[in-house]
């Protein structure tokens, strides 16, 4: 089995690819996303629908960045407190 550094290295290991909330909410949530969408499909025109489209693009473009970020963010202090923790005397 590969090692964690073999795996970014090699570009294998995708972690926001395996993260899926266990929240019991999320797929209800998710379905009802969906189910609006196409609600929305339908009483729109072509046009305005390609629109909502293209917000909703920016919007998940945009979530992907604050997600990105938090798990640099998140990383960084775990990695402090290791260092923390190593080089406490104690």
């Amino acid at each position: 089995m590969p090692t964690i550094l073999d795996s970014l290295y090699h570009g294998s290991l995708f972690p926001n690819e395996k993260v899926i909330p266990k929240d019991p909410n999320y797929r209800p949530i998710n379905r009802q996303i969906t189910e609006s969408l196409e609600a929305w499909k339908l009483r729109l025109s072509d046009g305005d629908f390609e629109e909502l489209e293209s917000l909703l693009e920016l919007y998940s473009q945009v979530q992907g960045m604050e997600m990105a970020t938090s798990f640099t963010y998140g990383f960084k202090v775990g990695a402090a407190m290791m260092i923390e923790i190593l080089s406490d005397p104690e």
